[in-house]
């Protein structure tokens, strides 16, 4: 779908969609066809735009109009939520989204590469980039229905996700990049089974710490991000309000607790100090009921300065000192 629409310079906003679904919702006796929805809105502004070439097969494709022998009807499903502007709105998304959930290109967009999470706001931020020029009319789309806000730091080039739509954007886009993180992995077999390890002690330790924090909520960063440098954005204490705790969880089998540290989670952990924690869970203890994963705060400092742990490299990038 999205494919289709790229050629299109404007996929509708917000006034022009209640405007089109509401006249035709009130117009019981009159037979609407494709061609007395276009002169109903010639020729007319909303939300200071006059183009609105993309809006009909955008309606058609998510099937908030229907189209039957030559007839165009308002879908049942949507017609109680004309109400108002922003019932209207809520709807619109979870159309589009049900629809765009089987669409490649989305997921071209919307994939761990260009999805970052942003502590400050608590949200999904998504890059300009993933856009591109080809997708602009849908980034637009996107903004007009409220679905991504542009990041106040405007530096930055980013999109925020509206939590608003967190739940849709969940029950839609999240199952399929999950699914595209482990089919990548399924390239190597050893890897899949390491990246199942890795997402079943992240789970446990998501709800080790809403344990922990009497059913506080802490959010679980990859689940989304695969390269954020921690795993889970979790509190030191139940009453603290912004996050403090960042967690890497590693999964290890056997009496001798082990881990593999990225270059880029050690620069994250060299950065966050005593925010930044390891969680080191043994797949053997899982399911013990009273198990405990071993915790250490500052890796930085309480590993690297430590004896009682041996640091081994297990690979070395080598650069050239010269240019060909």
């Amino acid at each position: 779908m999205l494919k289709d629409l790229r050629k299109y310079n404007n996929l509708g906003t917000p006034s022009y969609y209640y405007y089109l679904l509401d006249t035709i919702k009130k117009s019981n006796n009159f037979d609407w066809k494709i061609n007395d929805i276009r002169q109903l809105t010639y020729n007319k502004m909303f939300d200071n735009r006059s183009i609105f070439d993309g809006c009909i097969p955008l309606a058609l494709h998510i099937e908030i109009l229907i189209l039957k022998n030559d007839f165009v009807s308002v879908n049942d499903k949507i017609l109680d939520s004309l109400n108002s502007h922003k019932q209207m709105i809520d709807k619109f998304n979870e159309f589009l989204f049900l629809t765009l959930k089987n669409d490649e290109e989305l997921f071209n967009i919307f994939n761990s590469e260009h999805l970052n999470y942003d502590i400050i706001y608590k949200s999904l931020q998504i890059s300009n980039s993933a856009f591109g020029f080809k997708f602009s009319s849908f980034k637009q789309l996107l903004l007009d229905f409220e679905i991504i806000q542009r990041h106040p730091t405007l530096e930055l080039n980013t999109y925020i996700v509206n939590n608003r739509y967190k739940k849709l954007f969940d029950k839609t886009v999240l199952p399929e990049i999950r699914k595209r993180k482990i089919g990548v992995d399924a390239l190597e077999k050893q890897m899949q089974q390491q990246q199942i390890y890795g997402e079943e002690a992240e789970l446990y330790v998501l709800n080790f710490e809403k344990k922990r924090l009497n059913n506080k909520e802490v959010n679980w960063i990859a689940e989304y991000v695969a390269n954020e440098g921690y795993d889970i954005a979790s509190f030191n204490n139940h009453y603290d309000t912004e996050y403090n705790r960042f967690i890497e969880v590693k999964s290890y089998q056997g009496k001798t607790p082990y881990f593999y540290w990225s270059r880029n989670e050690f620069q994250v952990a060299k950065y966050k100090h005593e925010n930044y924690w390891i969680y080191l869970v043994n797949r053997d203890s899982i399911n013990d009921k009273n198990y405990i994963p071993v915790m250490i705060q500052n890796p930085f400092t309480n590993i690297l300065d430590s004896d009682k742990w041996t640091k081994e490299t297990d690979k070395l990038k080598i650069t050239a000192n010269f240019n060909i």
